[in-house]
């Protein structure tokens, strides 16, 4: 394979890690509040198209011309767009070299290998705009059309102003070409629809195993402890100003309280649970009561307690470190290695203090863990000593009149 096409796709293989990570919480907010769940088979659909995006977004624009090179000087041809539908054929005559042969005309004719290769650029497009995405044949080819336009017009303008002038050519027959292969995916991908069970049917499924799963909830969980620290942050500030510099550490207590015990007993969710649809109950299945949920908390924290100890030790450690270097220790540790084991053995104390500490954050996971993985229901420790559970509110799918006629103001599963 010609390393022009081999490049994008190493360039893809690359970035994709990267782009993935970057969207895994995003996607992961849209699907538990879409769907309902992150079942196996629609995300390892919603990846495997990611990777097919981005890798035909680069085929479009890999490789990139150097920083050194003149772009308007070496590619002075290609600042003039070829407006002509149908002039493929003529390259196919050219690229023939007036020989009418099957050879000649077809089979090694580059012309025709170049329009297959576009054929083929947007044709799984429209084979997951049909199976993942659900959409029909007028859909799929405006969809193919906008796909195969942006590319165009990325190229006619040198990767939108990135260079002064186009590198590549833009071609209204590639316009045409990229939109058949996209209605030409559409179409190889129906009997694919009905030989393949439906992205809603698995997670039905799954939903009927699991209700409400764990993954969601820790979901909910890292959103709150993404928005917690600016809480605290604030609140310690209000209280600094208002009540005096040495109320500064109420600030964190207080945030603590408000954002896990006040929002839900107020609004029956943290700011986490509310965004991924989930609602905390007691055991009646109504409104928890203040102290359930205080309880709650102060049993999720445990796991988290030695966390803010040991950065604290580590800070500390950090701190005598700077102003050993700026003693000169650096240097004889650089001359003498075992200066280093002294000044460990006479920081002992700390250091054993730090790996106790690791260990044991590392095994009140591991109690949490395998206390929720053992639950049939799969419940966790503060859930169990608190009787606060979560429920799952109604998602996008399931509040359509044909799916589910229940309002949506109503919980319509008890967490497993």
């Amino acid at each position: 394979m010609s390393s022009a096409y081999l490049l994008p796709i190493k360039t893809a293989v690359f970035v994709f890690p990267l782009l993935a990570l970057f969207l895994l919480v995003p996607v992961a907010i849209v699907l538990y509040r879409r769907h309902g769940i992150m079942s196996s088979w629609r995300t390892l659909s919603f990846y495997s198209f990611l990777f097919y995006a981005l890798t035909a977004f680069c085929m479009t624009i890999v490789p990139l011309p150097g920083p050194s090179v003149d772009v308007c000087a070496k590619y002075p041809e290609l600042a003039h767009p070829q407006l002509t539908l149908g002039n493929t054929f003529n390259d196919i005559w050219k690229e023939a070299k007036g020989e009418a042969s099957l050879n000649a005309l077809v089979l090694h004719n580059p012309a025709v290998i170049e329009t297959g290769l576009n054929l083929l650029l947007l044709l799984p497009l429209g084979v997951y705009l049909r199976y993942h995405f659900r959409r029909g044949f007028l859909a799929s080819s405006l969809i193919g059309f906008g796909t195969a336009a942006f590319f165009e017009l990325t190229q006619l303008t040198g990767v939108w102003g990135l260079y002064e002038c186009p590198y590549r050519l833009f071609d209204v027959d590639d316009l045409a070409v990229n939109t058949a292969g996209a209605m030409l995916g559409w179409a190889v991908a129906g009997p694919l629809t009905r030989w393949l069970p439906t992205l809603d049917t698995l997670d039905d499924a799954a939903l009927a195993r699991r209700p409400v799963p764990v993954g969601r909830r820790l979901l909910a969980l890292l959103l709150d402890f993404t928005g917690l620290p600016f809480l605290m942050g604030f609140l310690s500030l209000v209280c600094a100003v208002l009540l005096g510099k040495n109320w500064f550490l109420f600030g964190p207590v207080l945030a603590v309280a408000v954002w896990f015990v006040l929002l839900p007993w107020w609004t029956g969710a943290t700011p986490g649970k509310w965004v991924l649809l989930l609602r905390l109950v007691g055991p009646d299945g109504g409104r928890p009561a203040p102290w359930r949920l205080a309880v709650r908390v102060l049993v999720l924290s445990v796991p988290f307690l030695p966390i803010p100890i040991g950065l604290g030790v580590v800070l500390a450690a950090a701190i005598s470190i700077s102003y050993a270097a700026a003693g000169g220790l650096l240097d004889r540790i650089a001359d003498n290695p075992g200066v280093l084991l002294e000044l460990v053995g006479e920081h002992l104390p700390s250091v054993l203090a730090v790996l106790a500490l690791l260990g044991v954050t590392f095994g009140l996971f591991v109690a949490f863990a395998v206390a929720l993985l053992w639950h049939p229901r799969r419940l966790g420790l503060h859930e169990l000593i608190s009787g606060v559970h979560n429920v799952a509110l109604p998602h996008k799918r399931a509040r359509r009149p044909e799916a589910t006629p229940e309002p949506a103001t109503e919980p319509v599963a008890v967490a497993d």
